[in-house]
């Protein structure tokens, strides 16, 4: 039996000699745990980066997500609008606080949440006088979501919008950095993510109330005091100083990922696109994504064969690739809640598939990619 070749990852983290000169420094200077200069540093820097006034590192995405909506009053019997196609993460903090999410449909044209259905769902509960206590809006693989529609939206019935920018560091919509858009917006630094601390987020915002709230509950809701001094209940959530050293790292070379990872998208959908049945991910004229994933569709009664035909070839050949987002309101723990709209997700999750995206990705390993997905379209 012939050895498989090595394996090529769906987007692997990928280190250069700055992260660890900034890592190794850190750790030379003892500033292990909790906190330290790199994170400050950290916090300053990404704020910058993004366009925000503040911004509290915090150990994952998900944290931040909690926090924000911990920081919105959401709690027991309140909802919470959140778009369908997303990762779980997206989903279990508005369950962490005790409120019931409503998942909302994506559009066809950018694949993030559809402005329409927000409007017919704000207006809805507004008759009947329960309006949401935040709408969460995912930034999906790499492409900021439609603010010129959202924003306006949400502010004319006073909900707040968390921005779900786990996806969408480096990306722009209108000229403006994703994650600055949201009175509060959250980024995941998580191993697969454009940059990653190994595990890590950020909680960012113009409110700086907010910012120092957050910061305040992610360490335990410690009081300043002289001895330990708890006021509230608070979290285990601050991102620690050696993984800041690595983010900081990692942030020096986000613009060179960006464009790579674009790269990386428009070469597939060069030598792919004009198969018949396969579609890529639209992009919004509006907006730079930073194409943190690959992703396309695959028609089967167009194509001869269907998402799983090319996964399960892909993955013959020791080569990752991944389903499209499964909906929230298909997943098992989500299916009892609301939902509006659903079709446009179901059919994306059905039909679509990420390609390997990255930016260490060689041309050897494209080319291995490449060719498996086109001896299959070419065969049908």
């Amino acid at each position: 039996m012939s050895e498989k070749p090595p394996r090529v990852y769906l987007s692997p983290p990928h280190m250069n000699a700055r992260e660890r000169e900034f890592l190794l420094a850190a750790f030379d200077s003892n500033w292990i745990a909790p906190i330290g200069p790199d994170l400050n540093a950290f916090e300053q820097e990404l704020a910058d980066k993004v366009g925000v006034a503040h911004s509290a590192g915090v150990s994952s995405g998900t944290a931040g997500l909690h926090l924000a909506l911990q920081l919105l009053g959401v709690g027991a019997g309140d909802e919470v609008f959140v778009s369908t196609f997303t990762f779980a993460a997206s989903v279990n903090p508005v369950r962490y606080q005790g409120a019931t999410p409503v998942l909302i449909d994506s559009d066809r044209t950018t694949w993030n949440m559809d402005p329409n259905l927000l409007e017919e769902a704000l207006k809805e509960r507004a008759e009947k006088g329960t309006l949401p206590k935040a709408v969460i809006v995912v930034d999906l693989y790499g492409q900021s979501a439609d603010y010129d529609a959202i924003i306006p939206l949400c502010r004319s019935y006073g909900v707040p919008v968390v921005e779900d920018a786990a996806e969408a560091l480096g990306a722009t919509f209108q000229g403006r950095q994703a994650g600055s858009f949201g009175d509060i917006g959250i980024f995941s630094f998580n191993g697969n993510k454009i940059i990653t601390t190994s595990g890590g987020g950020m909680f960012v915002s113009d409110n700086e109330h907010w910012v120092e709230r957050a910061r305040h509950l992610a360490t335990q809701a410690r009081e300043n005091t002289a001895h330990y001094e708890h006021a509230e209940v608070g979290y285990n959530y601050r991102l620690s100083n050696l993984l800041a050293a690595l983010g900081r790292g990692q942030l020096h070379d986000l613009d060179n990922k960006v464009d790579k990872k674009r790269a990386i998208f428009e070469a597939y959908r060069e030598r792919l696109g004009d198969f018949p049945g396969i579609a890529f991910m639209p992009q919004d004229p509006r907006g730079r994504s930073n194409c943190w994933l690959s992703c396309l569709t695959i028609d089967p009664s167009v194509a001869g064969l269907n998402r799983e035909n090319v996964r399960l070839a892909l993955e013959e050949e020791n080569i990752e690739s991944r389903a499209l987002w499964k909906p929230m309101h298909m997943q098992p723990v989500f299916t009892s809640f609301p939902s509006v709209g659903g079709r446009v997700a179901r059919d994306l999750f059905e039909t679509g598939l990420c390609l390997p995206s990255g930016t260490s990705l060689s041309s050897t390993d494209f080319e291995r990619t490449v060719a498996v997905v086109e001896a299959l379209l070419r065969d049908t």
